[in-house]
């Protein structure tokens, strides 16, 4: 299915690490500081790939067009910055999943929307980012997903062609994102899909069920 490629690129939050319960807790927080009722940490999870407006959402219904949404990022902001790595883990399958793809002698990189206010402090702080080529954030570039600018960023750091990297996330605009800037796209179904998501209408090339699948599609399976 895919041919000649040299790069594996990934969404952060929701594809290689589970950061639901580190956002959740610093949305959930912001209730109970104001004495509100503490929700279940399953409540936030389903939206933890829509970041700030998602975690806002679940915990207030606030909308970004609120007017003091803007004011309750900013707190949320400083909450998630201070715990950000205290129950965030690496899915399973994924640090075996990184190895194989490094003894293919591939390179591999990172695509987030995450600001890099949060990235780099927590990229630097987990193992597994080590080896990685490029990490790019949310800012790095004039635009975020799904504009493939990120994208192609991160093909440039890499030195590779755009056409020869895959880009493997877990939101539709990752894919859309994927697709404009010509790499091939798998869709990672483990992660944080909301109920009103299929990705099976996204239009990626490929869909895995668990990190290791990819590895079936590298080796042509």
């Amino acid at each position: 299915m895919f041919q000649n490629i040299r790069a594996v690129l990934f969404d952060l939050d929701g594809t290689l690490i589970d950061s639901a319960p580190d956002l959740g807790a610093a949305a959930d927080k912001m209730r109970t500081d104001r004495g509100m009722s503490s929700l279940p940490l399953e409540r936030y999870r389903s939206m933890a790939g829509a970041g700030a407006r998602g975690m806002l959402g679940e915990a207030f219904g606030m909308t970004p067009e609120h007017p003091d949404f803007l004011a309750f990022r900013e707190e949320f902001f400083v909450n998630y910055e201070s715990r950000m790595t205290e129950l965030t883990s690496i899915f399973d399958g994924v640090a075996e999943m990184v190895a194989q793809i490094v003894e293919r002698e591939l390179v591999w990189g990172v695509v987030t929307n995450k600001a890099s206010r949060f990235t780099d402090p927590l990229t630097r702080a987990i193992p597994l980012f080590a080896s990685a080529g490029a990490v790019v954030s949310g800012d790095t570039t004039p635009h975020s997903k799904p504009h493939p600018a990120p994208l192609l960023e991160a093909a440039a750091r890499l030195n590779v062609a755009p056409a020869q990297c895959i880009y493997v996330g877990d939101d539709e605009r990752d894919i859309v994102a994927g697709l404009a800037a010509g790499m091939g796209t798998v869709a990672a179904t483990y992660g944080y899909l909301g109920v009103k998501n299929n990705p099976l209408d996204w239009g990626a090339h490929a869909a895995i069920k668990c990190p290791g699948d990819l590895l079936q599609l590298l080796d042509g399976a």
